[in-house]
């Protein structure tokens, strides 16, 4: 049986670091406030310049080069993002240019927070039917373009980043096990940009109302996320005959250390299981989860034959999650 089997990661932070006390300059919080809520220290930000296509261009050099593939060797570019250089082309299709991926299709995928793993499904689709071999999937984001710096519930959340995966056919007995993704689109206000799009187009009142912003119900999204990534991860292992203790590690999306303590006591897993790296980066949306994979691929914190396992919740409201065989 075809498998999908991720062979090289990346990932791209831009080098501006802006921290919890850089912040406690900007609005009415602390430092203390941000890191008991949230967990977060300091977060990316990317120059006035850098959009995500540059982001994802940065991460996807690195898993070309560590794959030791050209970028003409790519035949699917599929980018995961919310803050894509413009409404259209798709920012894939741009990304394909910068990396002169000539024999490349290329489309973006949008489920917030989720997008990634929503990418890595589609990917996983077409690699196990045959259609597509060599599939690059990226989550980048510049989220400090739609983050209210006025508004203290939702400022301290948000960073920009890029990570990338290179996905390829295995027979072997490895690679993406299983996947699931998820919907419940009748709570989308929970997390969402109210302007900018055909429902309300981009005018002066809806600058001026700071609508092209980042809104967030905090507390229901929070409620929402600990209740559905519990049952999300308990579900796939329980389909895949696996428990808990059998798993290497656990990447979460970085979206509150407070969500990702609740998912790991649910399992019983200790947080020397967990990947946490939302002290340095803050919630990157799309690229949380590459990013984290990365590090824990450079760091040596997964070998082969490790399972792992993915999960994230995002704004459609979106949840998904993946269980590997390193």
């Amino acid at each position: 049986m075809t498998r999908s089997r991720i062979i090289s990661t990346g990932s791209y932070l831009p080098e501006k670091i802006l921290t919890n006390i850089d912040l406690e300059k900007m609005v009415e919080t602390s430092d203390q406030w941000i890191t008991e809520r949230t967990g977060i220290k300091e977060r990316r930000i990317a120059n006035g310049n850098q959009t995500a296509s540059e982001l994802a261009f940065e991460a996807a050099k690195v898993a070309l080069e560590r794959a030791a593939m050209k970028a003409e060797d790519i035949d699917l570019i599929i980018t995961a993002t919310v803050t894509g250089d413009m409404p259209f082309p798709s920012t894939a299709c741009i990304l394909q240019d910068k990396l002169g991926a000539t024999n490349a299709a290329a489309f973006d995928v949008n489920a917030a927070c989720s997008g990634f793993l929503y990418g890595l499904y589609v990917a996983d689709g077409f690699i196990r039917s045959g259609m597509h071999r060599k599939i690059l999937v990226i989550g980048t984001e510049v989220l400090s373009t739609i983050t209210d710096w006025e508004d203290r519930t939702t400022c301290i959340l948000f960073g920009d980043g890029a990570g990338a995966v290179i996905v390829e056919p295995t027979g072997e007995d490895r690679g993406i096990i299983s996947m699931s993704i998820h919907s419940d689109g009748s709570i989308w206000e929970l997390l969402h940009v109210p302007a900018g799009g055909s429902k309300q187009p981009a005018s002066r009142e809806s600058v001026d109302n700071k609508l092209h912003y980042i809104k967030m119900k905090g507390n229901e999204t929070f409620k929402f996320a600990v209740r559905t990534l519990e049952d999300l991860v308990i579900k796939i292992l329980s389909e895949n005959n696996l428990e808990p203790s059998q798993l290497s590690l656990l990447i979460p999306h970085q979206a509150n250390l407070r969500i990702i303590q609740a998912t790991a006591d649910r399992l019983g897993l200790s947080m020397d299981k967990v990947l946490v790296n939302i002290d340095r980066y803050g919630n990157t949306s799309a690229a949380s989860i590459p990013i984290a994979l990365d590090e824990a691929v450079t760091t040596e914190r997964i070998k082969g034959g490790d399972y792992i396992l993915l999960e994230a919740f995002g704004g459609g409201i979106t949840w998904a999650s993946a269980l590997i065989k390193w």
